[in-house]
């Protein structure tokens, strides 16, 4: 091997989040470490020259490890792969396979110490992790044809599973993508019925049909991902309205978190009177999972529901 393709088997080697040693690299290639030192200025020199390609990449020497690593603005780090790891494996909403396949991609960016370390963390959870239920074969796959459609404006028909497990096909128009509460969502539209917006578990989706005629972009409502996901509860749907509701339980902070449009507005011997704006009637599911900690004051309507809610439940009982 010459010294260009030793050069690149390091660039390649650093790339990947190795470490590269000089007398480890001479002993492999049978030559000087002066020959090694030599192949690792050229890349240097090359990551030096093409900095706005290499997001300043550059090659830092490691005294404790007596080795080179990849240092860049734009890598990952350790501490936010690590993160990021967590975060996924949380989440549960991708198969095992597809959740071990990205963790190990995540590991590439790691130095080989550290890789052991994020190994030893996630083991266990990988060892027990429990995937939701898919009906896709690819959840990933799925998200990307979806991306695509969306882009390119194109309606689509899908075959799939509603809750009740019936198979049914839908032809609609997408429009955004969302994750909550484990599952990512499809947001699309029914063609000529723009006014509502429809939800659709990706993982439900059995098989997708992109349809060549574009849609009428004019008419695709600009729907706002990021307000929904501010106002709406496990994605059922429901009127939006402005609710009030005393809580009393330990933690207003996980209150406010899990409703972003929260805001206190009086605070009385432990007691806090609450404000949110809420899509969808999953904030029912949520207020009476916090049992009397929850008292809903109005709208009316919605505390009479609340109410009746409470009642069934207590029927279940007697």
């Amino acid at each position: 091997m010459d010294t260009y393709d030793r050069a690149l088997e390091i660039l390649f080697r650093i790339l990947r989040g190795e470490e590269v040693s000089v007398k480890k690299l001479a002993d492999e290639h049978n030559v000087s470490t002066k020959s090694i030192s030599r192949d690792i200025s050229r890349v240097k020199n090359f990551l030096a020259e093409n900095r706005d390609l290499t997001s300043n990449a550059e090659l830092a020497y490691c005294y404790a490890h007596k080795a080179y690593r990849l240092a860049a603005d734009e890598f990952l780090t350790n501490k936010e792969v690590l993160a990021i790891a967590k975060a996924l494996l949380g989440t549960r909403a991708f198969s095992t396979k597809e959740a071990t396949r990205l963790i190990n991609k995540f590991r590439r960016f790691t130095t080989a110490d550290d890789r052991k370390k994020l190994d030893e963390i996630v083991r266990k959870e990988i060892y027990h992790y429990t995937e939701v239920n898919h009906d896709c074969d690819s959840l990933t796959e799925t998200i990307w044809r979806l991306v695509s459609a969306i882009h390119e404006k194109r309606e689509i028909t899908l075959r799939y599973y509603k809750m009740d497990r019936l198979m049914t096909e839908k032809r609609i128009q997408p429009a955004s993508l969302i994750f909550m509460e484990y599952y990512f969502y499809l947001i699309a539209y029914y063609p000529e019925r723009y006014s509502e917006p429809r939800y659709f578990r990706v993982d439900r989706i059995k098989d997708i049909v992109e349809h060549r005629k574009p849609a009428d972009t004019k008419r695709i409502p600009d729907f706002d991902e990021g307000l929904l996901r501010k106002r709406c509860q496990f994605m059922y749907y429901g009127p939006l309205r402005t609710i009030r509701f005393e809580y009393s339980g330990p933690s207003v902070q996980a209150i406010l978190d899990r409703l972003p449009t929260a805001k206190v507005l009086e605070r009385n011997r432990g007691a806090y009177t609450i404000e949110a704006e809420v899509h969808g009637d999953g904030i029912k599911m949520y207020l009476l999972s916090q049992g009397a900690w929850v008292k809903v004051f109005a709208p009316q309507d919605f505390a009479e529901e609340i109410r009746d809610e409470i009642e069934k439940m207590r029927g279940l009982y007697e």
